[in-house]
C-alpha cells in the first residue's frame, strides 16, 4: 500500500522535507543566539551604565579607536578645553526630561595626529542658553568619562535637524564639528560622569544594534517564524502521506470513481471488445450487426417500425 512512496514525486518531497527541517530548525536557533547576544549586551551596557562614575579607568589610547567592545568603558585623558568655542547640542532628553547637553572640545596628545576629543561636560534642562553654561575649566586638566561612539543624523533631535544657531550642533560627529572648528577632531567622545554644578551627567549611551530595541525582539520573531516553518513541513508531509495512503487503500479495495486513478493499460480481448471490421468495437461481443428487435440501429438510423405499421390507419369511430 506505501508503494507510493518509491515513485519519483514522491522522493522529491521526502528529499525537500528532509532538506527543509534542518534549516529551518538551524535558522531558529541562530536568531535566537542573536537575539540572547543583545539581551546579554544589554544587561553588559546597563551594569557599565551604573558603574561608569566609579569605574576604573584606561587610558583613552587604549580604547581608540572605538568599537563595540569598547563603547560605555571609562577613559582618561589629558588636555586642555578650548574656550573659544563652546558648544551646545539641543533638544536632548535625559531621565523623560528634554534639555540640552554642554560640549567642549579638549585639545590633547592622547589621540592620533593630535586630534581635538569633543567632551560632553553635562545636562541643562529647558532649551539652550549659553548664560546658564558654566565654563570649562582652565589650564590642563584630566577628563574621566564613558566612551561614545560618533552620533548620526538620526540622533538628532527633532528641533536640531534643521538649521541651528550659531555655536549649536544637532549631533556629535566628527564630520560636523570639522565645519565649526579649524583643527582635526577625534571620531569619538567622551560624557563625563562628575560634572560641574548645575550641569547634570549624561548617562552613556548603549551602541546601535546592541540594544533591547525593535530589531532585537525582530530576532525573537524570526526565531519563531523558522520553527513554524519546520513544524509546517512536517505537517505538510504527514498530511500528504496519509492522503496518498488512503487513496491506495480505497483503490486496492475498488472504492475509487472511475478516472480518479490511471487505469492500467490492457491489450485486445477476446469475445468483449472485438473489433467489427468497421474500427468499432461489439461491446456485447456480436458480430456488429444491427439488432431490430431490440430497437438498436448504427448511428443516425432509426428503428424500423412492425411490419405493416406505415400502411395502416386507425379508422374512424
Amino acid at each position: 500500500m506505501y508503494r507510493f512512496l518509491l515513485t519519483p514525486r514522491w522522493w522529491g518531497i521526502n528529499i525537500f522535507a528532509v532538506l527543509a527541517i534542518p534549516v529551518c530548525l538551524f535558522m531558529g536557533s541562530w536568531q535566537l543566539s542573536r537575539f540572547d547576544d543583545r539581551v546579554d549586551r544589554h544587561h553588559e551596557q546597563q551594569e557599565q551604565s551604573r558603574s561608569a562614575a566609579h569605574a576604573k579607568a584606561r587610558p583613552l589610547a587604549s580604547l581608540l579607536p572605538v568599537t563595540e567592545d569598547t563603547v560605555g568603558h571609562t577613559a582618561k585623558v589629558t588636555g586642555r578645553f578650548d574656550a573659544e568655542h563652546p558648544l551646545l547640542v539641543p533638544d536632548r532628553t535625559v531621565k523623560g526630561e528634554r534639555g540640552f547637553y554642554v560640549l567642549s572640545l579638549l585639545r590633547t596628545d592622547d589621540t592620533e595626529d593630535g586630534k581635538a576629543l569633543p567632551v560632553v561636560r553635562g545636562w541643562l534642562p529647558g532649551n539652550p542658553d549659553p548664560a546658564r553654561v558654566p565654563a570649562p575649566p582652565k589650564g590642563e586638566v584630566t577628563v574621566r568619562g564613558a566612551l561614545q561612539a560618533s552620533e548620526s543624523q538620526n540622533d538628532a533631535g527633532d528641533q536640531a535637524s534643521g538649521a541651528l544657531p550659531r555655536n549649536q550642533l544637532g549631533f556629535i560627529n566628527a564630520s560636523a564639528l570639522v565645519n565649526i572648528v579649524p583643527y582635526g577632531v577625534e571620531g569619538a567622545w567622551l560624557t563625563e560622569q562628575r560634572t560641574q554644578k548645575p550641569l547634570k551627567p549624561v548617562p552613556p549611551a548603549a551602541p546601535a544594534g546592541t540594544g533591547l530595541d525593535m530589531k532585537a525582539f525582530q530576532n525573537l520573531g524570526y526565531t519563531a517564524q523558522w520553527f513554524v516553518f519546520a513544524g509546517f513541513v512536517v505537517f505538510m508531509w504527514f498530511r500528504f502521506f496519509r492522503r496518498e495512503a488512503e487513496m491506495a487503500k480505497d483503490a486496492a479495495l475498488g472504492l475509487l470513481p472511475e478516472g480518479e486513478f490511471p487505469q492500467e493499460e490492457t491489450g485486445p480481448a477476446d469475445g468483449d471488445g472485438r473489433d467489427d471490421g468497421d474500427g468499432r468495437q461489439d461491446e456485447d461481443g456480436g458480430d456488429g450487426e444491427d439488432d431490430p428487435a431490440a430497437g438498436v440501429t448504427r448511428a443516425g438510423a432509426p428503428a424500423p417500425s412492425p411490419e405493416g405499421a406505415g400502411s395502416r390507419s386507425r379508422s374512424p369511430a
